[in-house]
């Protein structure tokens, strides 16, 4: 199923948390997956791309903040912290070292979501991306990850969206075959070039009237692909 919204990584090891961000995020219509350690956290945030993570400070195998501390060594994934500590000094080092909010436990589920727009919209922004891509018939809406041609929703999988979207957001610019792989998979997969091809492959069968002859995502050849750019 297409997802209609933001990915958000809940970091929680309280199962009856999780339970109450998994069912309440649902219903809005946000994509939803778990971590319950620190380890997995990281993991997670480098292999399932997610938009925004919500973070407990108070895990079993490691701190939060040395969560934030790591993530921030290499991404710029929106943190929001929801912890049980409301020590001034607590939440002025979870923002020092990276992280974009703060919630205290208990939260108010209205605001939490508010939280949640505001941050996905400022991500949006320091991308220096309109809420909505614009390529001939091609159009993607980066806020509801919603991809469409011609007015025809397209169905894509996560990592086709995330592909997809790594290209709309440089667009013009030719990527290569590693940088594309880091990007969407991570570090571990920046050789196979095939997995590559595989994904493209299925991308073009998507969105392309014609995809031997590709109008959207353009091969340069022996270095990596390139998304056109025309009105």
């Amino acid at each position: 199923m297409l997802d209609k919204l933001a990915k958000i990584l809940v970091v929680d090891d309280e199962p009856q948390i999780r339970r109450l961000l998994r069912v309440s995020l649902t219903a809005h219509q946000y994509q939803v997956s778990e971590a319950i350690s620190g380890k997995e956290a990281l993991a997670a945030a480098a292999s399932e791309s997610p938009d925004l993570m919500l973070l407990d400070l108070g895990l079993p195998d490691e701190d939060g903040l040395a969560v934030i501390r790591q993530l921030r060594e290499w991404s710029h994934l929106p943190v929001i912290v929801l912890s049980v500590r409301s020590h001034e000094k607590d939440k002025i080092s979870a923002l020092d070292l990276g992280a974009n909010d703060y919630v205290d436990k208990p939260f108010s589920m209205g605001e939490l979501l508010a939280r949640i727009r505001a941050a996905l919209r400022q991500k949006i922004q320091s991308e220096g991306l309109e809420p909505v891509f614009h390529c001939g018939a091609l159009t993607i809406d980066f806020t509801k990850r919603q991809v469409a041609v011609g007015g025809q929703e397209i169905k894509l999988t996560p990592k086709e969206y995330d592909l997809l979207r790594v290209l709309a957001v440089k667009a013009g610019r030719v990527l290569t075959h590693s940088q594309l792989l880091r990007e969407v998979w991570g570090e571990e997969y920046r050789d196979d070039t095939q997995y590559l091809r595989v994904y493209i492959g299925q991308l073009r069968q998507k969105i392309e009237e014609n995809p031997s002859l590709p109008q959207y995502i353009l091969t340069e050849s022996g270095v990596g692909y390139r998304m056109r750019v025309f009105s």
